[in-house]
Formats: C-alpha cells, structure tokens, sequence
C-alpha cells in the first residue's frame, strides 16, 4: 500500500483529502503544521507529500527546502496545496523541486490524477535510478542492454593496486573513469598549508573520477588506494558515447552525480555548523555506510584515526577524545584496528 503525508493547517481541507485518499487505497499520514510535517517526512518515509504553502511556524517552501536537505526524504515526490495562482508562486515552488500543484478549491478527481501521475513517474525513475545506486554493476548491465556498449569485459584494463598507490593527481589529464571491483580509495584534496581535507570514500561498486569528464577539464584532486585494491579503468571516450547513445543511461548518470553532490553538502553543512560529537557521529554513519557495500555487519575496520579525522575534518586529537566518550557511553567499542558501532540509532540522533 502506498502512503502519503498531508501537511495542511486548515483541518477541514486535511480531513477531506484524508477521507479522499483513503477510500482509494492509501495509507494516509497527517501533520497540521510544517516543522511537525518535515518531522513525520523523515520518520514515515511517504511515496508522497502533498502540503500546503501557508501554514504557521514553518511554510511550504521551508518545508520542501528542509525534507531537500535530508538523503531520507530527497526526492519524495512533492505537491503543494495552495489558494493562490499568481505565476510567482508556482516559479518559486518549481525551482526549488516540486512536482506540481494544485490550486485550491480542488475535486477529488483532480487530485488523485496528479498524485497518480506523480507515483508512476517515481516508479519509473526508481527502475533506473535505484539500481545505479544501490548496485553498480547493475547500472553497466542496463547500459550493455540499452546501447550496447561494452563498459565492462575482459579488454578493460584492471590493475591490483597496494594501499598508498597514487591513482591520479589534482591537474592531470582524465584518460578514464574508474570502477572498484575490491578495496577502497580515497579522493583529497591538499590546503596552502598542506592539509589533506578527504573528499569522500569510494569502495566496492563505485565509480569515481567523472567529476570534470563531461566538460573536458583536469582531474581537480587525488585519488589514493586506501585498502588494496582492484580497480577497473574505462576509457572516458567509451564513457561518454555510452551517455551520449542513451538517455535513459545519461539520466541515471546525472542521478548519480547529484547524489553525490548532496552527499558533500551534507558533509560540508556537518562541518560547518555541528557541535564535534555531532561531526564525529555523521562521519562514523557515513563511513559506515560505506563499508556496508562489501559487508553487513557494523564494523568499520583497517581505517586509522588519522584518516577519520580527515574525513570528520577535526583534529586527530579531538577525534580520540570524542571516541573515547563514545565509548563509554556505550555507542561504539573499539577493538585493535576496528570500530564497533553499537547503537546507530543513538548515534545518528544525538541531540548535541
């Protein structure tokens, strides 16, 4: 059963889409107010919003900018619920990522065809698009299948890689796109005073590298074996004919590349503004994450503080500290060259 959330004040309108949506099959959630809206959002994790533009405490556009922001809820498919029709409101709606509108008064025919049209959108999206993420090599078989080119066979060029093996360096010419099939590497970028700053984390069933293929520029940081690794290189003229031959594949590329954007927004945001048990939280989820493409398990193993507090962007010092309260409180458990995580929940919600 699909569900959807209604964020509208007025209780009258919210009963009556409630009464609308669920004789035809839909699990409904409800908020009367946005801050309470984006809350419930994150919580459920609805197949759609539909939410009104003028509420108290928090609007509309504050609440599909804030639910942007969060990986849980980008991407939700997002109506809004509005009186008005002035040109301005819908522009602004549209530029910051919804879906579409619906102008109040509205008839129940009219909002269960946009709200159809929307979910079958989403389901065709995620055809593409899920697959890309969650599993690579299920992105290159969609590719051979639509445009019959070949990113991976027994031509490419895979190459064993030790731990520290430099890859490419800021300012070289991109020749390929990379593709790990074992290990992890690691992009950085170098500060004026030589600090290393990590860029993210690739491992098993990532590409990485297409950062500037598309606009012919250098490679704009390094890229370092962080764990031995087997790394397949695709040359960039195969890479881009594949884009340039099927737009379906293009799309999941472009899907890709702004998750990846995110991703470092969200890293940058964590670090700018997060209290330091908060940074090292975020990092050791995110880093978690990674990890989990080649296990299930909780552990994040032969990764030195040194690297984590690259990745957090603090001091290695802090870092240790920070671990050491975290273990005590029974969040992580640190064994030789691994980290336990314990309580993930607690740790992605910590309060400060």
């Amino acid at each position: 059963m699909k569900t959807i959330l209604v964020i509208e004040d007025n209780l009258q309108i919210q009963e009556n889409i409630v009464e609308i949506l669920e004789l035809s099959n839909y699990k409904v959630f409800t908020a009367a107010e946005g801050k309470t809206g984006v809350e419930t959002a994150i919580k459920e994790k609805p197949n759609l919003i539909i939410c009104d533009i003028m509420m108290p405490v928090l609007d509309g556009y504050g609440v599909l900018h804030l639910l942007n922001k969060h990986k849980e809820t980008y991407g939700i498919p997002f109506i809004f619920l509005t009186a008005k029709s002035e040109k301005s409101d819908f522009r602004k709606g549209m530029e910051m990522g919804a879906d579409d509108y619906i102008t109040k008064p509205f008839d129940g025919i009219e909002l269960l065809n946009a709200i159809e049209i929307r979910l079958k959108k989403c389901e065709l999206l995620k055809t593409y698009s899920d697959q890309s993420i969650n599993e690579a090599n299920d992105f290159i078989n969609k590719a051979k299948e639509t445009a019959g080119i070949q990113l991976i066979s027994d031509e490419r060029e895979i190459s064993d890689l030790n731990k520290k093996n430099i890859l490419y360096k800021e300012g070289q010419k991109i020749r390929s796109i990379y593709y790990i099939l074992k290990g992890k590497i690691k992009t950085y970028k170098n500060s004026d005073e030589g600090k290393e700053f990590i860029t993210n984390i690739y491992t098993i069933g990532d590409f990485f590298g297409y950062n500037s293929v598309l606009d012919n520029n250098n490679h704009t940081e390094f890229a370092e074996v962080l764990e031995d690794a087997t790394v397949m290189m695709i040359p960039i003229e195969d890479f881009i004919s594949l884009l340039t031959t099927d737009t379906q594949v293009a799309k999941q590329f472009i899907y890709l590349i702004s998750k990846n954007i995110l991703e470092k927004e969200e890293r940058l945001v964590n670090m700018a503004y997060n209290s330091l048990r908060k940074k090292v939280a975020y990092a050791l989820i995110q880093t978690l994450e990674k990890y989990r493409n080649s296990n299930n398990n909780n552990e994040i193993s032969e990764l030195s503080r040194e690297t984590l507090a690259q990745v957090t962007g603090v001091a290695t010092e802090s870092l240790i500290r920070t671990f050491a309260d975290f273990k005590s409180e029974k969040l992580i458990a640190i064994h030789t060259n691994k980290i336990i995580i314990l309580n993930e929940e607690k740790l992605r919600n910590l309060p400060h």
